[in-house]
């Protein structure tokens, strides 16, 4: 065994290289690997990588590093064997040991810019995340692209599900992350911007940011797939920065992205097509110069799901479209000057070959005195129109781009949209994702028919949307919360129920509202906020308990962190009364307490549970300082470190800054009616708050939801059921798909999109109901073109593909109908022996009775299948059967009550049954 020592600017890396034969079974488990390398990239601290090749390993080190001497350290190879053994024996995976490791080396000092690998929690668990972060750097000059370059961990394959972005515009221009084979440079960061470029061979554009989009998480099942099998080991981050100005301070920059990624095989694998025109010419004066893009599709069904536009100051609108049979379907249209995020593309649209995908950039140079041209300065123009798609796994191109200009006869019949500019106002640049549309009137929440499955629930208390895009629905079950629930000094009197047995935590699936998992049983009397953080741990209250929880999000149930005292209220730092809600700082891990139903005030704890502070109502702009009255929701605020509190009673909205509880803004509104039930923040940062409001006996105002911006606090919309009404919406969640409402009275949640689905939830883009087509289509069984990176004309794809992909659907569809004959041929031969049979039966009973014992046979005749219908129908009830082998039992409980201003009102309860979820149920396939 032997190591190399090797040494770059600011740190020091060692490679291992270990001979060790493997039996069989062992190479199985590993993949098939028979060496093993071991990274050492601080002194005691090593990574333990398998390789998962056949033979030999391939020494990275001499494509990739700069040769150094030999040094032989038998100190380290004993306990680097001793580890691989270890691992060996406990078959620990290698995604979670490394992570850990990788992440205990970053240094707990707040001016270091984080990097490296941050596992789940859950150390069994395929899931972690991956820090990109520029290492404190300082451009030379404006307009700098400066790279870095991350390798993929292991020799496995992995796959990109969320892009986090770390940036701002007023010092980074835009970002951009490119999968390649090998980097261009092995320093820690390199000028880019130049002859050097991001990758040293072919590369392919995985994220783009710009202008303070907010992040952007891929539909379920998709992900961007990386790694050494993949052709691309190796991510590198380009970023632009502009304005040199912004570093007059000389501050270190630590711009950059958290990746989270998975090892867990998708079945759609995402890819970018980017259009993007290079020689256009803006003149002076202008008002309308266009910018005209498009090539003829000729590979396998894409279908798009986001898209981006980028242009510099001079772009007014950017518009994609796919172009079919003479008929242009819109892709996406929005303002470059907006955040400059991928945002829903604006109906289900697929692209397949024949097709021909346009684009149009429309410019402005009415105030410029001089021509601008394409380049890659800040002064310059660009006009690029970003399609994030995906395609079946087996077929998937990562990366496509166009670059022709397209004839000029196409763009005759460009629809009129695409030349009317989007007017940006203050308010619309910090509204986020959710805002796709042209147009602020275009913006409207819609309630979608959710869940498809029965989800059987107490009273909905708390909602929450955990990182791995799951909602988290904390309820009551068989409890409620009624006027002899408390006595007069706030104490629970009715103990003698017991805690509540079943699972008061389920994770659902946002598509369809099936439960993954389900916990919290015999912990909570009466539950009522929930938070998740950055690990996906829960933090609860229980008003009864009078206490706050950190509880494990694996569904073990573990309690990390307990504040208060059990069933004992109060208004010191130890105890609470009638808790309501949590909020989490993903930055400090510190944690604010909204307290309560007894209390006005808002306690700040460290991550660990040690009380820092507290505070209470703030003054509003009148002067007068009006206490809590029930603070009963809270929401932070991460890009402006600030926590907003939903003061129920007093019908209003008050912020602070969350380090010292300083009052910043109160938002009240006519059309809150008095009350403010709950409140949430658009996770992207991009300005969006929502909230609910509840019915009050002093006010006619309807019960609804509202989103406002943050920064203008004007209402942007208004949402509501559409048959029914609000009877109670006791919490609000926004997600990547739309926004949740829990309905305390009627035991339901309601989910918001902003556009209506007149067939029901999507997934990934498509209906449910239209995946099984779906499927079929984007499985067909067409001619690979092996690395087209790029759009190719029609005839050269004609020589290489001899099949267009419809005609091979289309005999796909016949076999089917082949394969579907056979089981009805051995089904009809089978049954023709059996009405012989019953045939002759019928010919022997009618030769030896008379003409009345003839009159009476169809009955008996009609009995004998009528009891082999009773038994097909209602003999075996699968149901019953699972559930009286499973372990899973049926419950009734009373109809729950509605929750009032303190106590809560009786209702006439009725029985309803409810499935406990004490079993992780199987996850219906894609």
């Amino acid at each position: 065994m032997y190591f190399k020592r090797y040494n770059f600017p600011g740190q020091q890396v060692a490679v291992y290289r270990v001979n060790r034969r493997l039996t069989n079974e062992r190479r199985r488990r590993r993949g098939g690997g028979a060496r093993e390398e071991v990274v050492v990239d601080d002194p005691g601290r090593f990574t333990v990588i398998f390789s998962p090749q056949q033979g030999d390993f391939e020494d990275r080190s001499q494509d990739q590093l700069p040769e150094a001497d030999m040094v032989d350290f038998p100190v380290f190879s004993a306990v680097v064997l001793t580890l691989l053994c270890l691992s060996s024996s406990l078959e620990m995976p290698y995604s979670s040991y490394a992570s850990r490791r990788s992440w205990e080396n970053i240094s707990k000092d707040p001016g270091d810019c984080p990097s490296g690998i941050r596992p789940d929690q859950d150390f069994t668990s395929s899931n972690f995340s991956m820090d990109i972060r520029m290492p404190g750097v300082t451009p030379a000059e404006s307009d700098n692209y400066l790279c870095i370059s991350q390798p993929v961990p292991s020799g496995r394959d992995s796959y990109i599900v969320d892009f986090i972005p770390h940036a701002n515009m007023d010092t980074v221009h835009h970002m951009l992350l490119f999968g390649c084979r090998k980097p261009s440079s092995i320093s820690s960061y390199w000028d880019c911007g130049g002859a050097v470029g991001a990758c040293e061979d072919q590369s392919s554009i995985m994220y783009a940011w710009g202008r303070n989009a907010p992040s952007t998480k891929l539909p379920r099942d998709v992900g961007f797939l990386v790694g050494k099998n993949s052709k691309m080991p190796y991510l590198v981050l380009q970023i632009h920065y502009g304005d040199i100005k912004a570093f007059r301070d000389h501050h270190r920059d630590c711009s950059g992205i958290t990746l989270t990624m998975t090892y867990k095989p998708q079945p759609f694998i995402a890819g970018i097509y980017l259009l993007l025109s290079y020689n256009t010419v803006i003149p002076p004066g202008n008002k309308v110069t266009n910018a005209d893009v498009a090539c003829d599709y000729t590979s396998f069904p894409i279908y798009p799901f986001a898209f981006r536009t980028h242009t510099h100051h001079l772009g007014k609108v950017v518009t994609g479209y796919r172009v079919r049979n003479g008929e242009w379907t819109l892709i996406g249209r929005q303002s470059p000057q907006l955040p400059q995020a991928f945002y829903p593309t604006n109906k289900d649209v697929n692209v397949q070959y024949g097709d021909t995908v346009a684009a149009r950039c429309m410019f402005t140079g009415e105030n410029m005195t001089t021509a601008t041209s394409i380049g890659s300065t800040s002064n310059d123009e660009m006009c690029n129109f970003y399609i994030m798609y995906y395609m079946d796994r087996k077929h998937a191109i990562p990366f496509m781009t166009c670059m022709n200009p397209g004839p000029k006869q196409l763009f005759q019949h460009i629809p009129a949209e695409a030349n009317i500019p989007i007017p940006v106002s203050p308010d619309m640049m910090h509204a986020g994702h959710m805002m796709h549309s042209a147009h602020v009137s275009d913006f409207h929440l819609e309630q979608v028919s959710w869940p498809l499955t029965s989800l059987q629930l107490g009273q909905v208390s708390g909602l929450a949307y955990n990182t791995h895009s799951y909602l988290v629905v904390f309820h009551r079950g068989d409890h409620r919360w009624g006027a002899n629930s408390f006595n007069l000094q706030e104490r629970y009197q009715e103990r003698f129920l017991g805690p509540i047995q079943q699972s008061t935590i389920l994770v659902v699936d946002p598509d369809v509202g099936a439960v993954m998992k389900a916990s919290g049983r015999n912990m909570f009397y009466l539950p009522h906020g929930i938070t998740t953080d950055k690990d996906n741990n829960y933090w609860l209250t229980d008003v009864a308990l009078h206490q706050v929880f950190k509880v494990s999000g694996n569904g073990r149930d573990r309690i990390l962190v307990a504040l208060g005292e059990a069933f004992v209220p109060g208004s010191d730092s130890g105890h609470f009364c009638k808790p309501t809600d949590v909020a989490v700082d993903s930055k400090t891990g510190n944690v604010f307490v909204s307290d309560g139903y007894c209390n006005a005030r808002i306690l700040k704890f460290s991550p660990e549970g040690k009380y820092l502070n507290e505070w209470g109502a703030g003054a509003s702009d009148s002067g007068r300082r009006i206490p809590f009255q029930i603070p009963h929701s809270l929401a932070f605020i991460p890009d402006r470190q600030e926590l907003c509190v939903a003061d129920r009673e007093n019908g209003r909205i008050q912020c602070f800054i969350a380090e010292t509880g300083e009052f910043v803004k109160e938002i009240k509104k006519e059309e809150f009616g008095g009350k403010v039930f709950a409140i949430t923040y658009s996770p992207g940062g991009d300005g969006l708050l929502y909230a609910v409001n509840g019915v009050s006996p002093h006010h006619s105002a309807p019960v609804r939801g509202f989103v406002m911006n943050y920064y203008s606090t004007g209402i942007l919309d208004t949402f509501q059921p559409e048959k029914k009404e609000f009877q109670m919406p006791h919490d609000i969640v926004e997600s990547i798909d739309g926004v949740y409402v829990g309905d305390l009275d009627s035991r339901q949640i309601y989910k918001f999109t902003l556009e209506k689905s007149h067939r029901s939830v999507k997934k990934g883009g498509i209906d449910v109901q239209q995946l099984d087509e779906l499927q079929v289509i984007v499985k067909a069984e067409v001619r690979p073109q092996p690395n087209r990176t790029a759009v190719v004309d029609e005839k050269a794809a004609a020589a290489v593909q001899p099949h267009a992909p419809e005609e091979e659907e289309q005999k796909e569809r016949e076999a089917s109908k082949e394969q579907t004959a056979l089981p009805v041929l051995i089904t009809v031969l089978l049954l023709v022996p059996l009405l012989l049979i019953v045939s002759t039966g019928l010919f022997i009973c009618w030769r030896r009775n008379d003409q009345s014992e003839l009159k009476s046979e169809p009955s008996s005749v009609g009995g004998i299948f009528g009891k082999i219908r009773g038994k097909a129908v209602g003999g075996l009830n699968l149901g019953n059967f699972f559930v009286s082998h499973r372990g899973y039992t049926r419950q009734g409980f009373d109809q729950l009550s509605t929750e009032g201003s303190d106590q809560e009102r009786n209702n006439d309860s009725s029985d309803s049954e409810y499935e406990e979820f004490s079993t992780l149920p199987p996850r219906s396939s894609s």
